[in-house]
C-alpha cells in the first residue's frame, strides 16, 4: 500500500494501534460490565445439523419468476413443521412470492444464484397485527416473518430482493399530492421482520431493494447478522424508508462483516413513541448492541437512535469505514416521547460523511395525543474516539430546552471539515476532550447534495 505523504502513513499506523488496543480493552460494554463470549463465537450455519433439506422445486413450487408461488412456499414451510422441522432450500433461480411465515423448527437457507423475489402488488399481502413505526398497529407483514421462534437461521449467498421501485415511484407521487402523508400511508411491505424470538442469525445473503425498512427485529434476544450485503437506491428512484437494519427494543445484539447502503439509516435503534411510550408494555429497550467490522455506502445515517425510541443502553459502533453517508451519528431528540440514550460509544472509525455529529429535535409526525409533554430527553454518558474523516459539518448539536446532552467525551479526532462548528459542542455539558485535531479546509475531494432527504424530518 502507498501513501501520499509521511503524515498519513504515520496517522495510519496510529489508527491500526488504536484499534488493536480497542479491541483488547473493548471486552467491556460503555457502562463498564463484561461482554458477553457470545459476541465473539461466531460460526457459519450448518445446514447439515439443521434436519432435513426440503428443496422448494422437489416439493411442488415451479422454477417461474412469472406467478406468484406464496401458497405453494408456505405448504412446504408447514410440511417441514409438521415433520418436526428441517430446512427450506431456495435453488438457483427467481421464485415470486408475498408473505411467508417461519414456524418452530424451520429455517431458510438460499443457494448461490436463488432469489426470493417480492410481490410490487401489495393486494398480494394479508393485513397483519404487527409492529410498524415504534406502534403496534394493522399492517402489511414482510416476506419472511418469524415470531416466537428459538434458533431461527437465514442463510445461504442467495438474494432476498424486495422488488421495491413500484412502491417506491407510489411513495413520491403521494407526497407530491399530500406531502403530509406518514411512511406508512403508502402500503408496503418489509424484507425480514424477527419478532419475540431467540437465538436468530441472518447471515450471508444479499437483501436490496426493499419496498419499506429492510430488516425489522422486535423484541428478540441474542440476534446475530453476519456478513450481509444490504442494499436500496439513492437514484435513480430514491428508496424511502428503506432502513437496513431497524432493532426495536431487542437485547443482546450484533452486527458484524455487514455492507450496507440505502436511502434511509443504516442502523435505527427502536423502542416506542409518544408521550406514555415508556408505560406501554408492547415498547421497550435497546440493550447490549454491538456493530463492528461493518463498511457503509451512501446512507442517511449510519447509526441512529429514534427517532420512535425509549432507552437505548450500551451501544457500540467500532472499527468500521464509512463513505459518502449523511450523518455517521443521528441523536433524534423527540419532544412528544421520554427520551434516554446513554452508555454508547463510537470508535476507531474512518472516511467520509456529510455531518459528523447530528443532534437535533426531531418533529416530524408530532404527536403529544392529548396528554401532557413528557419529561427532557437526555443522552448522557457519549463517548467517541479513534476517529479519523473528512466531512463538510463536523458538529450540527443544536441547544434545546426539551433535552439535555451531557457527560460526552471526544478523544483521538482527526477531522477535516469545510465547516468545523466547534462552537456548537458548548451546548453540551461536561465534554472532555483529549487530542483533538479538527481542521478547516476549504474544499474536499467528496461532494454531497446541497439538500438531501434525510433533511425533511428534522424540522
Amino acid at each position: 500500500m502507498k501513501f501520499q505523504n509521511t503524515s498519513k502513513f504515520i496517522w495510519s499506523l496510529v489508527i491500526v494501534a488504536l484499534c488493536s488496543n480497542g479491541l483488547k480493552s473493548q471486552d467491556k460494554w460503555p457502562d463498564n460490565t463484561k461482554i458477553d463470549k457470545w459476541f465473539k463465537e461466531n460460526k457459519t450455519t450448518d445446514i447439515n445439523k439443521l434436519g432435513k433439506k426440503y428443496i422448494l422445486t422437489a416439493n411442488g413450487v415451479k422454477n417461474d419468476s412469472t406467478i406468484l408461488q406464496t401458497k405453494e412456499l408456505q405448504a412446504v414451510i408447514d410440511l417441514a413443521a409438521k415433520n418436526g422441522g428441517g430446512v427450506i432450500i431456495i435453488p438457483k433461480g427467481t421464485f415470486l412470492i408475498s408473505s411467508v411465515f417461519f414456524k418452530q423448527g424451520t429455517h431458510l437457507h438460499l443457494e448461490s444464484g436463488a432469489k426470493l423475489k417480492g410481490s410490487d402488488d401489495i393486494n398480494d399481502f394479508p393485513v397483519v397485527t404487527t409492529r410498524m413505526e415504534g406502534q403496534t398497529v394493522k399492517y402489511f407483514p414482510a416476506l419472511i416473518n418469524a415470531d416466537g421462534l428459538d434458533g431461527f437461521t437465514i442463510s445461504g449467498k442467495g438474494t432476498l430482493d424486495g422488488n421495491g421501485l413500484r412502491f417506491w415511484k407510489s411513495f413520491w407521487k403521494r407526497r407530491e399530492w399530500n406531502p403530509k402523508c406518514t411512511n406508512m400511508d403508502e402500503m408496503r411491505p418489509r424484507i425480514i421482520y424477527v419478532s419475540n424470538s431467540k437465538n436468530v442469525q441472518v447471515e450471508g445473503i444479499t437483501i436490496k431493494n426493499s419496498p419499506f425498512w429492510s430488516t425489522h427485529y422486535y423484541k428478540s434476544d441474542f440476534v446475530k447478522l453476519l456478513n450481509l450485503t444490504i442494499l436500496a437506491p439513492k437514484e435513480p428512484v430514491k428508496a424511502p424508508s428503506t432502513d437496513a437494519v431497524d432493532i426495536d427494543a431487542c437485547t443482546n445484539f450484533l452486527i458484524k462483516n455487514c455492507y450496507m447502503s440505502v436511502n434511509d439509516d443504516a442502523i435505527a435503534l427502536k423502542g416506542g413513541k409518544g408521550p406514555k411510550s415508556d408505560k406501554d408494555p408492547n415498547n421497550g429497550e435497546n440493550r447490549n448492541i454491538l456493530i463492528e467490522d461493518n463498511s457503509f455506502g451512501f446512507c442517511h445515517s449510519v447509526l441512529t437512535c429514534g427517532s420512535e425510541s425509549i432507552h437505548n443502553y450500551n451501544v457500540i459502533l467500532r472499527n468500521s469505514e464509512v463513505n459518502d453517508a449523511s450523518r455517521l451519528l443521528h441523536l433524534k431528540m423527540r419532544p412528544d416521547t421520554p427520551q434516554h440514550y446513554e452508555y454508547l460509544t463510537v470508535e476507531n472509525i474512518t472516511g467520509n460523511v456529510k455531518t459528523f455529529l447530528y443532534v437535533k429535535g426531531w418533529n416530524q409526525f408530532f404527536d403529544l395525543k392529548g396528554e401532557e409533554r413528557p419529561r427532557k430527553g437526555l443522552a448522557n454518558n457519549i463517548t467517541i474516539k479513534n476517529i479519523d474523516i473528512s466531512c463538510e459539518t463536523a458538529f450540527s448539536v443544536e441547544k434545546s430546552d426539551l433535552f439535555d446532552l451531557k457527560d460526552f467525551t471526544f478523544e483521538n479526532f482527526k477531522i477535516k471539515a469545510l465547516k468545523p462548528e466547534m462552537q456548537n459542542l458548548n451546548h453540551i455539558q461536561n465534554l472532555n476532550q483529549k487530542n483533538m485535531n479538527v481542521t478547516q479546509v476549504a474544499s474536499l475531494t467528496q461532494s454531497y447534495d446541497k439538500k438531501d432527504d434525510s433533511d425533511i424530518s428534522a424540522k
